[in-house]
């Protein structure tokens, strides 16, 4: 019997392969990538972890688990491998919200206060939002960025001396300059807060050489597979060594169940290619990308959110268009480019509606563009901006 299901995954991969992709966090998976997620190890139950980690755990839960143990004992290392550290790693989380709520819970109590990077200026929802359970369960409090909508580094010290936060959090979901981890971890460290990491974003920067490392620096590092580290949708979260076993408890049996081996198999291919030489020179491209294409907006006149880029998006504001970022995001999809909307720095619009988007490069380097032909991009986008707005006159 033919299932409707592949008439949508067949519709799905014309989409994409007929779409210039710009959306920050997305990426495109090698083969290998989809072999391993799409494999029979699906079928496997493995609760618990590899009998032989040194962490006083009893083992999985389920029988037949020699070989998945050995899987998940591979990807852990080469992870550890991926960035040149000596960190304990889970690999276990489901996605980066799971990675960063089990950070949480292996070192907070409800109540607890954590200050982190105000969404409205380029945080994320699970940095404390009010909606999301960060929110709710924790005392969130919030740094800003100055007037180019850089990190206000004064402000976030002042702060922490205020409130002392339990944790302090550092990273973005659209953030395009270099975050000063070591000024965060003296903060933390003055205040006797844990410091922790959310490199969701930035991780195959860290990995390529094109950001400074957190290792070293953090207590705890989460992150997610996919984006830029160009893996399956999933998460991980990296601990200093003294906090392992807090952290995989956290993880099971404290807030999951069975994992996934079929993704932690595809989180290991993902690993396997970050080691290799062609992926840095990967992660450099889509950097040199970046900003040649934020460049270009630049040269015709567009405000980007501070000015610039160092990493691999980068936000323009559409303030002085009157267009809302959701009317352009939704007029470039017709127009067969995808990107999302955005809220800018003292944004006065809804995040529904946003005064901004937000552009990145990783998934079109995927597909070998140059940066000729993300200028070549810049333009086909500021052409639709154009007739949006002489249609609004």
């Amino acid at each position: 019997m033919a299932s409707k299901v592949f008439d949508f995954i067949a519709q799905e991969q014309e989409r994409q392969k007929n779409t210039v992709e710009l959306i920050a966090s997305e990426n495109f998976v090698s083969e290998d990538v989809l072999r391993a997620v799409g494999s029979c190890l699906t079928n496997k139950y493995s609760e618990g972890y590899p009998a032989q980690r040194e962490l006083g755990n009893k083992g999985r839960y389920y029988g037949g688990c020699h070989v998945v143990d050995q899987l998940e004992e591979y990807c852990v290392q080469k992870w550890k491998e991926v960035f040149h550290t000596d960190y304990h790693v889970n690999v276990q989380p489901h996605s980066g919200a799971s990675a960063n709520q089990v950070a949480y819970t292996a070192v907070l109590k409800p109540g607890d206060t954590i200050l982190a990077m105000n969404l409205n200026n380029g945080g994320h929802l699970t940095h404390g939002s009010a909606v999301n359970f960060s929110g709710r369960i924790y005392n969130a409090c919030f740094y800003d960025v100055d007037e180019n909508g850089c990190i206000d580094y004064d402000a976030m010290e002042r702060i922490a001396h205020e409130v002392k936060p339990q944790l302090i959090l550092a990273g973005a979901s659209a953030y395009s300059r270099i975050i000063d981890f070591e000024r965060f971890a003296k903060v933390a460290k003055d205040v006797g807060a844990y410091f922790m990491v959310d490199m969701a974003h930035i991780a195959g920067l860290v990995a390529g050489g094109e950001h400074p490392s957190p290792f070293g620096l953090a207590d705890l590092v989460s992150t997610t597979t996919h984006k830029t580290l160009r893996g399956p949708r999933g998460g991980m979260v990296f601990c200093k060594p003294e906090l392992a076993k807090k952290l995989d408890s956290a993880v099971f049996p404290g807030l999951q169940g069975g994992p996934l081996q079929h993704v932690i198999a595809g989180k290991a291919v993902a690993a396997e290619e970050a080691c290799t030489k062609e992926y840095r020179e990967y992660i450099h491209n889509v950097v040199v990308n970046c900003k040649a294409m934020c460049d270009e907006f630049l040269a015709m006149g567009y405000d980007v959110v501070t000015g610039g880029t160092d990493n691999h998006l980068f936000l323009l504001d559409l303030t002085k268009t009157g267009l809302t970022g959701k009317a352009v995001q939704e007029e470039l999809d017709r127009n067969g480019i995808t990107l999302n909307k955005n809220c800018v720095p003292n944004e006065k619009r809804s995040p529904m509606q946003a005064s901004g988007v937000r552009i990145g490069t990783a998934a079109m380097t995927t597909h070998g563009f140059t940066a000729e032909d993300f200028r070549a991009v810049a333009h086909r986008i500021d052409a639709v901006i154009k007739k949006m707005m002489a249609e609004n006159q």
